[in-house]
């Protein structure tokens, strides 16, 4: 079994982005058994008549592989009621947390905010996942040039990454948290330094995307640069070297595409948006690409199954 822990299918009102049931025909094509979907959509999938709304869009031949996550808010009735459904229902794997603005309208920018999502939900005795994309907003800026796409490198710097996940460990000590902390889509060496640091200490697991072990950010000077545009940014050659050693070492947990299609018009032209249909590099990634990095099949597995189902239990 492989397990893809972090698609975007865009069912709702950007249907026309991308469909749970066109994922599922990709994922029969790079040999990905079982998805767990964002709940960043258009409407976002925040409470309990969301999410049946979202599984009612699942076809019935692929039910037993789609999950989903449910997304967060400072709402401390949302959050109850996210936490319980975690807890209760097969098809939920974990909350989101969108710690600075990316795709969607589910940024918590505000430090105030995102400690009370921990502090609540170490209050509710929530001991699931928390996964959460951690740029801080503080430290982005709007000076992207659709001219020169590698400009966005430098909207969203690597201190926005790894200032966000110090803000994280912060709020998981603070508030007592006892569920399991995913940073998403790491994308920097330090990020994967500082995540190690602290194993001992808190519950904490990082995924790595196929774009960001495989592409630096010189692939963004090219002349379908904007294309590679995606949350956080590709960066330095050296950080791709080191996040493919460390998912050998172990230092990452999993491998997590962060599948996330727009129309071609839509990354080339306003808004200019970020993400990229990863489930595509998908299978000759795990298949011929990680055995090339010294990944043996044990490795392989631990990073497209094993460790996944050990963290979520599903």
């Amino acid at each position: 079994m492989r397990i893809d822990p972090h698609v975007h299918c865009r069912d709702g009102r950007q249907s026309y982005k991308e469909t749970i049931e066109h994922v599922f025909r990709l994922c029969d094509r790079q040999g990905i058994d079982v998805i767990f979907d964002m709940p960043n959509a258009e409407p976002p999938v925040l409470r309990a008549e969301d999410l049946e709304n979202r599984l009612a869009l699942v076809p019935k031949n692929d039910s037993l592989r789609y999950r989903t996550f449910l997304g967060s808010t400072p709402d401390e009735n949302q959050l109850r009621e996210a936490a319980a459904l975690a807890k209760e229902c097969q098809q939920v794997v974990g909350i989101k947390m969108y710690a600075g603005q990316s795709v969607g309208h589910l940024g918590i920018t505000a430090e105030k905010d995102q400690k009370k999502i921990y502090d609540t939900l170490a209050g509710l005795g929530y001991q699931g996942v928390l996964a959460v994309h951690c740029e801080k907003e503080n430290m982005c800026h709007n000076n992207f040039d659709p001219q020169k796409p590698a400009s966005h490198c430098a909207c969203r710097p690597p201190e926005a990454e790894v200032l966000a996940i110090e803000d994280q460990i912060r709020f998981v000590r603070a508030s007592g948290f006892r569920g399991i902390l995913h940073i998403c889509h790491v994308s920097l060496a330090s990020s994967v330094a500082l995540i190690k640091s602290v194993k001992a200490e808190i519950k904490i697991t990082c995924g790595v995307t196929p774009h960001h072990l495989l592409w630096a950010n010189t692939q963004m000077n090219n002349r379908d640069g904007l294309l590679y545009k995606v949350n956080p940014p590709l960066r330095e050659m050296n950080d791709c070297i080191a996040l493919r050693q460390a998912l050998k070492s172990g230092d990452i947990d999993w491998i997590e595409t962060d599948h996330a299609p727009h129309p071609i018009s839509e990354k080339l032209y306003p808004p200019y948006a970020s993400g990229y249909p990863s489930i595509c590099l998908y299978g000759d990634l795990v298949d011929n690409v990680l055995p090339l990095w010294g990944l043996d099949k044990n490795m392989i597995k631990n990073v497209t199954c094993d460790n996944i189902k050990q963290i979520f239990k599903h």
